[in-house]
C-alpha cells in the first residue's frame, strides 16, 4: 500500500473516531429541540412558524458551530490540545496583573458550568431516547422513567472498565446515526419540499419580528441544537483538528440539517406528530430499532461528556483548583483515557437526582441550555484574548470577530436567564457549588502556602550549614517533597529535630504543573547538585498529565541522579490545618478548606509512592 493510501486510511479511521466521541451530543439534538421550540410558546403548528424557527436552527448551526468553533475556535490550541481549561491557561499566559486574575475567574465558572452540562446531557438524552417508546403506544409511558434509570446506572457502573473496547464502536455507530438522520430527513423532506425555503435567513428574521418577545424565549429552545458545540474543541487533543473538520462537514452537517428540515416537513404534513416529531419521521416498524439506535447514540453522547468530565478534573487538581483524588488509567495507549471513581460516582448520584425530579425531557429542557451558553460566552472572552496577544489580530478584526460571537451567545445566555424559575436554577446553583469548590481550594492552598513560608529556612544557607557542620549521618538516600524551591521542607527540619539524623543523600523533589497541556520529555526533569551530598530536582508535568515517581526517578537517572524506588526514603509534611480569624479568607471558606483537605488523596497514593517507602511528619498550620 502507498504511502498516500495508507495515510488516507489512517485519517479515514481517526475521523471515524472523532465521529464517535466529539460529535455525540450534537448528534443527538434532534430527539428533542424542535419540539421543545414549539412547546417553550406553545406556538400554532404553522407554515410560517415551521420556516421560521427551522432558519433560526439553521442559521444557529452555520454562525455558531460551524464559523466559530469549527473555523475560528479550534485554531486556539495548547499543543494540540482544546477546552476551557485550555484556553484560559493560554490567555492567562498572555496577559498580567488583574486581568490575569479576571482570566482566571472566567475560566474557572466556564469549567464549573460544565460540570452542570456533565449532569444533564446524560439525563436530558437518554430520557428522550426512552420516551420514543411512547410513539410505540401510550401504554408504554410507565416503562419511560425505569428504562432510563437503567440505562444511566449501566452507563456509570461499566465506566471502570474504560472506553478503550466500547470506543472502538462508537465511530460506526454514530456513522450509522447520522446515516439514519439523513435518510429519515430526506424522505420527509421529499413529501413537503416548501420546508427548503427555511435556507433563506428572512424566514428567521420575520419570525423574530412578527412574535416578539415570544420569539426571544424560542431562541433559549433554539440553543438545544447546539449543545455538544464546546466538545468539538474540548476533544480536539484526541483526534486533531482536521479530521473534527472532515467529520462536520462531510457527515455531521448534513446529517442534521436534513434531519430538522425533515422534522419541520413532517410537520407541515400532520401537525399532530408534535409530541414527538423525531421518531414520527420513521414507519411504525422502525419505531423500536430506531428506539435501540437512539439508547446507544445517547449513551455515546453522554460518555462524551462524563469522559471530559474526568479530563477536566484532572487538569483542575495539576493547576491546584481541585484536591487530589484517585486517577485510573483505562488504556496502555491513550494517556487521554482515564477514571476517577470519585468523580464517576459523584456525577451518577447526581444525575439520578435530576432525572427523578424532572421526569422527562420537556421538563428538562429548561435547566439545559444555560451551562451551555453560559461556558459558550466566556470561550468566546478567553478567544478574543489569544487572538489579541498571541495570534497579534488588530483590535478591529479581534473585537469585530469576537463581537459577532458574544452577540449570539448573550442572547442566547440571555433566553435561557428567563427559563431560571423553570429548571435553569439548576446548573447555575451546579456551577456556583463547583466554582466555590475550586475557589477556595486555589486561596486556601495559596494561603497555606504563605502560611508554611513565614517560617521557612532559607535552603542555600541551611545546605551550607549542614555541610559544613554535619549532624550524624545513615546510609541511603532521602526524598522531601517540598512544593517550593526556596525553603527548608517542614519533614526534613522534623526528622533532624526528633530523629535527630540526616541521609547520606539528601533529594528536594518539587513537581511542577506548567500551563502546558504536556511537557516533552527533554524538559520533563531537571537535576541540580547543590553539595557533595544534597540534590534538588524539578520534575515539570503539563495539566494534562499525572506525575508519576517511577517516570521522575528515570529522568533522573538520565541527569545523572540514580535513585533506587526500593532503596530510596520518601519524606513529607502531613499539614494540620486549624481555622482562625486572620485576614485572608472568610472563615467559612477557611472549614471548606480543612474538610477538602481532610478528604483528599494521600500524597503517597497520588504520586504512586509505595507506602512502605513513606514517613510522613506532622506540622500544625493556622489559616
Amino acid at each position: 500500500m502507498s504511502h498516500s493510501a495508507s495515510g488516507k486510511s489512517a485519517m479515514a479511521g481517526i475521523t471515524l473516531a472523532a465521529l464517535g466521541v466529539v460529535y455525540g451530543d450534537i448528534g443527538t439534538s434532534p430527539l428533542y429541540t424542535l419540539k421543545t421550540c414549539f412547546s417553550a410558546e406553545h406556538l400554532p403548528i404553522s407554515e410560517v412558524n415551521i420556516l421560521g424557527i427551522l432558519s433560526l436552527i439553521f442559521w444557529s448551526i452555520m454562525l455558531v458551530v460551524t464559523l466559530k468553533y469549527v473555523t475560528f475556535i479550534l485554531r486556539a490550541d495548547n499543543k494540540g490540545e482544546g477546552g476551557i481549561m485550555v484556553l484560559m491557561g493560554l490567555a492567562r499566559r498572555l496577559v498580567e496583573g488583574r486581568a490575569s486574575w479576571r482570566i482566571v475567574l472566567f475560566g474557572l465558572f466556564g469549567a464549573a458550568l460544565f460540570y452542570g452540562d456533565a449532569i444533564i446531557t446524560p439525563a436530558m438524552s437518554v430520557l428522550s431516547a426512552a420516551e420514543g417508546l411512547e410513539v410505540i403506544s401510550p401504554t408504554l409511558t410507565p416503562y419511560v422513567l425505569p428504562m432510563s434509570v437503567v440505562v444511566l446506572a449501566g452507563l456509570f457502573l461499566i465506566q471502570r472498565h474504560g472506553t478503550d473496547t466500547v470506543g472502538k464502536l462508537f465511530g460506526p455507530v454514530m456513522l450509522v446515526w447520522f446515516f439514519m438522520l439523513g435518510v429519515l430527513g430526506a424522505i420527509n423532506i421529499a413529501k413537503a419540499p416548501l420546508v427548503i425555503a427555511a435556507i433563506n435567513p428572512m424566514n428567521a428574521l420575520a419570525f423574530l419580528i412578527h412574535h416578539g418577545w415570544g420569539s426571544f424565549l424560542v431562541l433559549g429552545a433554539v440553543v438545544l441544537a447546539l449543545t455538544g458545540a464546546e466538545a468539538l474543541y474540548a476533544d480536539m487533543g484526541h483526534f486533531g483538528r482536521r479530521p473534527i473538520h472532515i467529520a462536520w462537514f462531510s457527515v455531521v452537517l448534513p446529517g442534521l440539517v436534513l434531519n430538522y428540515f425533515g422534522q419541520g416537513a413532517l410537520l407541515l404534513h400532520d401537525p399532530k406528530t408534535i409530541e414527538n416529531p423525531f421518531f414520527y419521521m420513521a414507519p411504525q416498524w422502525a419505531v423500536l430499532p430506531l428506539i435501540i439506535l437512539a439508547t446507544l447514540a445517547t449513551v455515546i453522547a453522554s460518555q462524551a461528556v462524563i469522559s471530559g468530565a474526568y479530563s477536566l478534573t484532572r487538569s483542575a487538581i495539576q493547576l491546584g483548583y481541585c484536591p487530589r483524588m484517585k486517577i485510573t488509567h483505562t488504556s496502555e495507549r491513550e494517556i487521554g483515557q482515564i477514571y476517577l471513581p470519585f468523580v464517576n460516582w459523584a456525577l451518577l448520584v447526581a444525575v439520578m437526582v435530576v432525572v427523578l425530579t424532572f421526569r422527562s425531557s420537556d421538563n428538562l429542557a429548561a435547566a439545559y441550555g444555560i451551562a451551555v451558553t453560559g461556558t459558550m460566552a466566556i470561550t468566546s472572552i478567553l478567544f478574543y484574548v489569544v487572538a489579541r496577544h498571541q495570534w497579534n489580530w488588530s483590535l478591529p478584526v479581534a473585537g469585530g470577530l469576537t463581537g459577532l460571537f458574544l452577540a449570539f451567545d448573550l442572547t442566547f445566555f440571555s433566553a435561557n436567564l428567563l427559563k431560571v424559575t423553570h429548571g435553569g436554577w439548576l446548573p447555575l446553583a451546579i456551577g456556583l457549588v463547583i466554582f466555590t469548590l475550586l475557589s477556595t481550594w486555589k486561596r486556601g492552598r495559596e494561603l497555606l502556602f504563605d502560611r508554611i513560608q513565614e517560617h521557612a529556612l532559607p535552603i542555600d544557607s541551611f545546605v551550607e550549614n549542614i555541610e559544613a557542620y554535619p549532624p550524624t549521618r545513615v546510609e541511603g538516600t532521602a526524598v522531601f517533597l517540598t512544593g517550593t524551591t526556596h525553603g527548608v521542607p517542614h519533614a526534613l527540619l522534623h526528622n533532624l529535630k526528633h530523629n535527630k539524623v540526616l541521609h547520606e543523600r539528601v533529594v528536594f523533589l518539587t513537581v511542577r504543573t506548567e500551563d502546558l497541556s504536556y511537557v516533552d520529555d527533554a524538559e520533563r526533569v531537571q537535576v541540580e547538585q547543590m553539595s557533595p551530598s544534597f540534590w534538588r530536582v524539578i520534575a515539570r508535568y503539563g495539566f494534562m498529565e499525572t506525575p508519576d515517581q517511577q517516570d521522575i526517578l528515570k529522568h533522573c537517572e538520565q541527569a545523572g541522579l540514580k535513585l533506587e524506588l526500593m532503596e530510596t526514603s520518601f519524606f513529607l509534611s502531613r499539614e494540620t490545618l486549624i481555622t482562625t480569624d486572620h485576614p485572608g479568607m472568610a472563615r467559612w471558606r477557611e472549614k471548606i478548606f480543612v474538610w477538602m483537605s481532610k478528604n483528599a488523596l494521600r500524597a503517597t497514593d497520588f504520586f504512586q509512592i509505595p507506602t512502605n517507602r513513606a514517613v510522613e511528619l506532622g506540622t500544625q498550620v493556622e489559616l
